[in-house]
């Protein structure tokens, strides 16, 4: 996990009363008042130093209604001072005099630029990444950070960065090496790419939820030479799995014909026999046959 200098702000849960219960009590305040006011302005019966405080009363206490929506949460301020948030839904109610400021626990996306950077091996390449993230701590993410979500993009940015320079693009000219590239080891750069970004995010209160590579490619100065040398490498490999197989076509031939007898070749013989046969095998075009009538000392 990422070291925080400073003191890091845990979230305090904070339980707060039903708003249906207090608006019926906000509203009976302000009925009883109004009834009292109009009763002592019919009879004189000086019950006005009870009615203007009760309605005033009524109406103070409906100040501290407030409305949450599902996945969302409230934190609760009382003269700057954190004193809780509230994770319930719904009409809520709490002391008029906390401010309330609300703030969204739905899981957002978001989609970094294409970045150009040097890979592993210092390849230029470009690359991209989508991440799914939501709000754990509300107040790490509102009080430990100056603002939240540009705390997430420009950290993102910096892990993506980071990915790309812990991995080779590709595996190069050893096809056999095993070692983890950005191409052929998606599932294990995700899992690197999730856990680089959970630690920088965890300072923030903010978890990710998933997050996967959406643009990898070599920059566009060396694209084309880069493909020509996946495209030569890919010959060169062919070729080698086919000279390997006429090798072997050859010594199966060489072999057939001495154990069952069918020919004896001296040296010279054999060296024409498997360079024709070669030939034959490792050409890319139909080898046309040559008939020799005589024998290879003539």
């Amino acid at each position: 996990m990422s070291e925080y200098a400073g003191q890091r702000t845990e979230e305090i849960e904070r339980r707060t009363l039903s708003g249906y219960l207090m608006v019926a009590v906000g509203l009976g305040m302000l009925l009883a008042g109004a009834y009292l006011f109009i009763l002592s302005a019919e009879s004189g019966a000086g019950l006005l130093g009870t009615a203007v405080p009760l309605m005033v009363l009524g109406a103070f206490v409906l100040t501290g209604l407030y409305m949450l929506q599902p996945n969302e949460a409230a934190l609760l301020l009382l003269f700057g001072k954190y004193v809780g948030t509230d994770r319930g839904e719904g009409l809520r109610w709490s002391n008029p005099f906390y401010r309330k400021r609300k703030i969204s626990l739905r899981a957002r996306n978001l989609a970094s630029e294409r970045l150009k950077v040097n890979d592993k091996r210092g390849n230029p390449i470009e690359i991209a990444a989508a991440i799914v993230w939501r709000v754990r701590d509300t107040a790490a993410a509102v009080f430990d950070v100056e603002n939240y979500d540009e705390y997430v993009r420009i950290q993102a940015e910096a892990a993506v960065r980071h990915l790309a320079s812990s991995y080779a693009y590709d595996e190069g000219e050893d096809l056999h090496t095993g070692e983890i590239t950005l191409r052929a080891g998606q599932e294990r750069v995700t899992e690197s790419l999730v856990r680089e970004l959970t630690d920088r995010f965890d300072q923030a209160g903010i978890v990710v939820e998933d997050a996967k590579l959406t643009h990898l490619a070599y920059a566009p100065e060396i694209a084309q030479v880069m493909l020509r040398r996946q495209q030569a490498e890919a010959i060169i490999a062919a070729r080698s799995k086919i000279v390997h197989g006429a090798v072997s076509m050859v010594e199966m031939a060489l072999k057939g014909l001495s154990e069952r007898d069918i020919v004896h070749l001296d040296d010279e013989r054999r060296a024409t026999m498997v360079s024709n046969l070669l030939v034959v095998l490792c050409s890319e075009s139909d080898a046309q046959p040559v008939i020799n009538a005589g024998t290879l000392y003539q």
